[in-house]
């Protein structure tokens, strides 16, 4: 029988497993009901992206070591101003680079060591931390948190420690940009139907209103499609993805 003040459930002489009693449980719990394989936001999914960094020949548009036209077109306009910056998600490290190269002090993490190892190397002797592991338990207040192609890979439940790195991490009236998929790139399945299917289908694409709706606690300065130029421009731009510009009041 159990003692007084122990409130655990015990039923003919067994515990219940019981392990949900915080948000923190839910989303650990959500997490697994998508399939193994489907993984590309915890720190188990690591492997999987050393694995697709490893070949750094292979036809990946961004594995140029250009910036994205968004990002360099906010510099140009004034948009944004240096300052302390997050990359999520850095890749190889091109905005991250781009960004020290401008006047910021750069925090860049991503899942994948071997992305680590060679986003170092281009920014080598620059202002930059690049650090492998997990974004959500970044520290630290920046002016600008900056994501290139990391939210659309996020199951519907990893939205919220995503919001709340933003209110955590994202200092008043610094600035939010992200590029993702569109609906025409990315899944258009609704978010539930993701968890009855077990996995995203290489990446969520997400609708206009879909990101403001998402992002309703900050205040949007510009949403567009990125821009498409040619190969020989000093920037990277692809009409599959949405880029998305806003503020924190």
């Amino acid at each position: 029988m159990a003692s007084e003040g122990d409130w655990r459930p015990i039923y003919l002489g067994v515990h219940v497993q019981r392990h949900i009693r915080s948000v923190d449980d839910v989303l650990v719990l959500l997490d697994g009901l998508l399939a193994p394989e489907a993984d590309r936001w915890t720190e188990r999914a690591g492997d999987w992206w050393d694995a697709f960094y490893e070949n750094r020949d292979r036809d990946v548009p961004f594995f140029v070591a250009k910036p994205d036209e968004n990002l360099a077109g906010y510099l140009d306009r004034g948009l944004i101003r240096p300052g302390r910056a997050l990359d999520v998600g850095c890749g190889p490290g091109r905005n991250a680079v781009f960004l020290a190269r401008n006047g910021f002090h750069v925090d860049a993490v991503d899942l994948s060591a071997t992305a680590i190892a060679w986003a170092s190397e281009r920014g080598e002797g620059l202002d930059i931390r690049f650090c492998q592991g997990d974004a959500f338990a970044t520290e630290g207040s920046y002016d600008l948190i900056y994501d290139s192609g990391c939210f659309h890979h996020l199951p519907p439940h990893r939205r919220i420690s995503y919001l709340a790195l933003l209110d955590r991490a994202l200092r008043p009236g610094g600035h939010f940009a992200l590029t993702c998929f569109t609906a025409e790139e990315g899944t258009a399945t609704p978010d539930a139907e993701l968890y009855r299917q077990s996995g995203l289908n290489g990446g969520v694409g997400y609708h206009p209103d879909d990101l403001r709706w998402i992002f309703q606690d900050l205040t949007e300065v510009e949403l567009r499609r990125m821009r498409e130029g040619p190969a020989s421009s000093p920037v990277f731009g692809k009409s599959f993805l949405w880029t998305a510009l806003f503020r924190k009041d």
